[in-house]
């Protein structure tokens, strides 16, 4: 992946480093992949424009029809309109390496460098898992959809998913009624949600989370934008969970790329004799974790890339902290108070600063070594996984 973050401050960018970037996203003709590589040979958008023609045409994948646009500065105007448009519909836009940017998207090898979003995005989003699956899907996976995504909510994980018929539209919903957070990604732009009857519960995601969309507001759905929106659907999430899919779903190109990008893949099991089973069943033959609880998901996503702090306030290395119960907590906590330089604890020492008589003590290690939190070591000396 190009590194990126050089041309762009660090802190929030002003709204004249906002009109530039937009400046440069709205020359015809001019996709993320050459926009990247553009910033990353010339540096910033001012010195994109004020460049020569042949000299943008020598960088590589740059067409010459691209190159004319923006020697002619094609893009100025619209990124005016853009901007405005942006400001009176109360939608963000963050730009790729800014302090805003979600942290998870900014690691895939190919992370939009716009992304338009309505609602509000948090720390807490870093502990997210996506929910995607077949569109025509049957009550079965519709009620999977919504438990799951109310048992990952509840654990204070925000579900992410496409906003499509079928088990999106079920995803968001058992997360709001959960009380939870969720992101919806969209292959359109937010002033056009599709599909139209989901405009309400497009409100209702970004009441409790936000709409987030790589393309321009009033950007119409077109086929080809969908794969791509599926790279920000897995790219902001820890895991991917497919709860039905045909052998052809769109879904399992989410998972596809939750793989590639290094992400836990989970697939649900259905009849064997159900159509729409069909490719989670392929998902799990290939390796996919099989899901049929929020336990097997969180215990399985592993250490998150950097220490996040939950809801409540409490720093979580691993998902499957969000799954304990008072105890294992205090005595997880405990752990990580008395290690020492070897981040190995003493588990007498343990046992003592937590208060614990032995047995309940070798229980609680107990618990959280199944849950893949700590591991003994030799010496009576227990440490994180």
């Amino acid at each position: 992946m190009l590194a990126t973050t050089r041309f762009i401050p660090a802190g929030e960018p002003t709204e004249q480093q906002l009109l530039s970037r937009l400046r440069l996203a709205a020359v015809p003709g001019l996709g993320s992949v050459m926009r990247r590589r553009l910033l990353a040979r010339f540096g910033s958008p001012e010195a994109i424009f004020a460049a020569d023609q042949r000299t943008l045409a020598a960088v590589e994948n740059v067409t010459a029809k691209a190159a004319a646009a923006i020697a002619a500065d094609a893009g100025f105007a619209a990124a005016e309109r853009l901007l405005a448009d942006c400001q009176r519909h109360r939608i963000d836009v963050m730009l790729e390496g800014t302090a805003r940017y979600p942290r998870l998207l900014s690691q895939i090898d190919d992370p939009p460098d716009i992304l338009f979003v309505r609602g509000q995005l948090k720390s807490t989003d870093s502990l997210a898992v996506a929910i995607v699956g077949a569109r025509h899907a049957t009550a079965y996976g519709k009620k999977v959809a919504e438990q799951l995504a109310s048992g990952l909510a509840r654990s204070g994980c925000t579900v992410i998913s496409g906003l499509a018929r079928g088990i999106d539209a079920a995803a968001h919903r058992g997360a709001i009624a959960a009380g939870g957070r969720t992101l919806a990604v969209l292959g359109s732009g937010l002033l056009q949600i599709y599909p139209p009857e989901h405009r309400e519960l497009a409100l209702e995601v970004s009441d409790h989370g936000a709409v987030i969309s790589e393309c321009s507001p009033f950007a119409q759905p077109h086929a080809g934008a969908f794969p791509r929106r599926n790279r920000i659907v897995s790219g902001l999430s820890l895991g991917t969970v497919v709860v039905q899919a045909s052998a052809r779903s769109g879904a399992l190109i989410t998972a596809r790329l939750a793989g590639e990008q290094g992400r836990e893949v989970f697939a649900v099991p259905g009849p064997i004799d159900c159509r729409v089973s069909a490719g989670c069943h392929q998902l799990i033959r290939d390796g996919a974790t099989l899901a049929t609880n929020v336990d097997e998901i969180l215990e399985e996503l592993g250490p998150l890339f950097e220490s996040v702090t939950d809801v409540a306030g409490r720093e979580v290395r691993h998902p499957a902290e969000l799954q304990l119960d008072g105890l294992e907590r205090q005595v997880l906590e405990v752990i990580d108070q008395t290690a020492d330089g070897h981040r190995a604890a003493d588990i007498d020492a343990v046992g003592d600063a937590a208060g614990l008589e032995p047995s309940r003590l070798l229980a609680t290690l107990s618990a959280l070594e199944i849950r893949r939190l700590i591991r003994r070591i030799p010496g009576n000396r227990v440490e994180r996984a």
